[in-house]
């Protein structure tokens, strides 16, 4: 691990892994700061309120390598202390079924980061893998309410209108938290540089992932590929701007994905990615510093990798937890 990897702070703006020690373990390994774990897709309330108390178990039991994050200050002491801070975040807004009270009784709980859809039709708006009817009129109430909160508002698998109409509707900037560039790769799930302007000139913020179908090379990605959607995304918008969301499947199976990619968990089959498998350089959360280290053979300043690796979702946190 080099110097600089050890001395930044190393943040991962989506981690949807199967959770245990040896994962954990991994994200000492790689140096990782803090990361946004999901504990809520298709889950209901009752589901990911279990979700979380296993979490919380999970930090409790390993506390010699994990805490909490609620705040950025929380980051800096999990930085400090040699720990990774863990993030509550969900990846569809299902779990808020149809109750705005349940947000402030999940960003109690710790919920730092809630994704509106998750590919398909809710309550609130529109994935990305149907026709688009905008944001609802719940679901302007519900981001209204997660303003109030301080959770941030996540559009990483949300449909091009309803994303528009969030980034409108909310009063705090928000992100795409794990995306990659159209302009490399025409996927639904990728962002066009139209998007990508819009969401960072009402003040929001990007996350690259490394997920390989999104990619250019797809499963024959490495490292450097990764790299340059980084770069491709950045000269778009800015190295302020960007940020990394690996969006790390560690542990799971085909079967997770089967699972995931099923509209509301069960029926239509929306994606067929196959088997995934991540950029060659990178392939689990301990070679985080690989990436790092690819940013500086490519002879990025120290300033842009502290930015881009952790330094940015630091400062766009700040803007966005507090009430």
């Amino acid at each position: 691990m080099s110097t600089l990897h050890n001395d930044s702070i190393i943040i991962d703006g989506l981690n949807i892994s199967k959770f245990e020690r040896s994962v954990f373990e991994d994200m000492r390994k790689g140096g990782v700061t803090a990361v946004n774990c999901t504990v809520s897709v298709w889950e209901d309330f009752q589901k990911t309120i279990d979700n979380i108390a296993e979490m919380k178990q999970q930090i409790r039991e390993y506390s010699e390598i994990l805490t909490l994050v609620r705040t950025t200050d929380d980051i800096l002491r999990a930085k400090k202390e040699n720990k990774t801070g863990i993030i509550f975040g969900f990846q569809n807004s299902y779990a808020f079924e149809d109750n705005l009270g349940y947000i402030e009784v999940f960003k109690e709980l710790g919920v730092n980061v809630v994704q509106l859809c998750y590919n398909t039709q809710n309550l609130v708006g529109t994935g990305c893998y149907e026709p688009d009817g905008g944001l609802s009129g719940y679901g302007k109430e519900v981001i209204h309410e997660m303003n109030r909160v301080g959770i941030m508002v996540d559009l990483s698998h949300v449909g091009a209108k309803t994303s528009s109409d969030a980034i409108a509707c909310s009063k705090k900037p928000v992100t795409y938290s794990h995306c990659c560039p159209s302009g490399l790769k025409d996927h639904p799930r990728n962002k066009t540089d139209d998007q990508l302007r819009e969401i960072v000139d009402a003040g929001g913020f990007v996350g690259v992932t490394m997920f390989s179908p999104f990619l250019k090379k797809g499963p024959d990605a490495t490292v450097d590929d990764y790299l340059e959607a980084i770069e491709y995304t950045i000269n778009v918008i800015g190295e302020d701007n960007v940020g990394i969301g690996t969006d790390f499947t560690q542990g799971y199976s085909t079967e997770f994905f089967d699972w995931i990619t099923h509209d509301k968990g069960r029926y239509r089959r929306l994606t067929n990615f196959g088997k995934v498998v991540n950029p060659e350089g990178i392939r689990t959360i301990g070679e985080f510093p690989n990436l790092t280290a690819a940013m500086e053979k490519a002879g990025w300043s120290e300033s842009r990798i502290k930015k881009v690796m952790g330094d940015n979702w630091m400062r766009f946190f700040g803007e966005v937890w507090n009430v």
